[in-house]
């Protein structure tokens, strides 16, 4: 099972951050996983929301903005104890960081359309060279997955899911051709892992904060444990003799 930092790990540094993702390789972790979004000027930026209010106090649309502007928003703005700024990465800027991680889990976040879709998927085609054996590309939106699919993508994808559709969620992943699911946690009992193992699909699930269920999950022989606390999970599984 590899720990993986949420975001890079958005409890313990600013989330989707240069300093956030320095910060678990400094610590050790060698899988993380961040979000994906593209400007009007076709860059790629690495970010959850679609707008800076919840990260950054600013009222501001992403997608109002391009890349020379990202300076101006603080991605550090609550975290008081943070010694420095932290401004919206580039997808490049954080791959230069990550580029010895073993995993990395590239979630695509929604596009309204599938020429949207394309647009993304052609980008991150070009960013993501040299990274084939060790990204995927993850998403809720089923539009990527066509898109990965139509192009005969050489990244694996996995499916993201959130609702609650059970065993539905299985046949999904598979008719979409991906190798993995991540499974909020919340909907992770031991009959959909078991199900999901038993389809061959890899399994990541998000997001494990507590010690205990996170070795509960590591006894079920899940693949992906994605946290916000990486430093607190890896600490755990240290004081159990177990290392990654």
């Amino acid at each position: 099972m590899k720990i993986i930092g949420h975001r890079g790990a958005r409890g313990e540094a600013p989330e989707n951050t240069l300093g956030g993702f320095q910060y678990i390789h400094d610590i050790g972790i060698r899988a993380v996983e961040f979000d994906i979004r593209q400007l009007k000027d076709q860059a790629l930026i690495v970010m959850h929301d679609d707008q800076f209010l919840r990260t950054t106090g600013q009222d501001k649309s992403l997608y109002e903005c391009t890349a020379c502007e990202l300076d101006h928003y603080n991605q550090s703005f609550h975290w008081s104890d943070w010694s420095t700024q932290e401004k919206t990465p580039l997808l490049t800027e954080t791959l230069h960081i990550i580029q010895n991680f073993n995993h990395i889990e590239v979630e695509v976040k929604a596009v309204t359309s599938l020429n949207d879709a394309e647009k993304i998927v052609d980008e991150l085609h070009q960013q993501l060279v040299g990274f084939e054996n060790t990204a995927i590309i993850t998403s809720f939106d089923t539009k990527i997955h066509h898109i990965l699919n139509q192009k005969k993508s050489v990244f694996k994808h996995g499916l993201l899911i959130e609702e609650d559709i059970r065993f539905k969620a299985i046949d999904q992943a598979l008719e979409l051709g991906c190798c993995q699911i991540g499974w909020m946690d919340s909907l992770a009992n031991d009959k959909i892992i078991e199900a999901t193992q038993n389809a061959n699909l890899n399994i990541s699930i998000w997001t494990v904060n507590n010690t205990d269920r996170a070795q509960y999950l590591y006894d079920l022989g899940i693949q992906g444990l994605i946290t916000d606390y990486p430093k607190r999970m890896l600490n755990y599984f240290k004081s159990k003799n177990i290392s990654f």
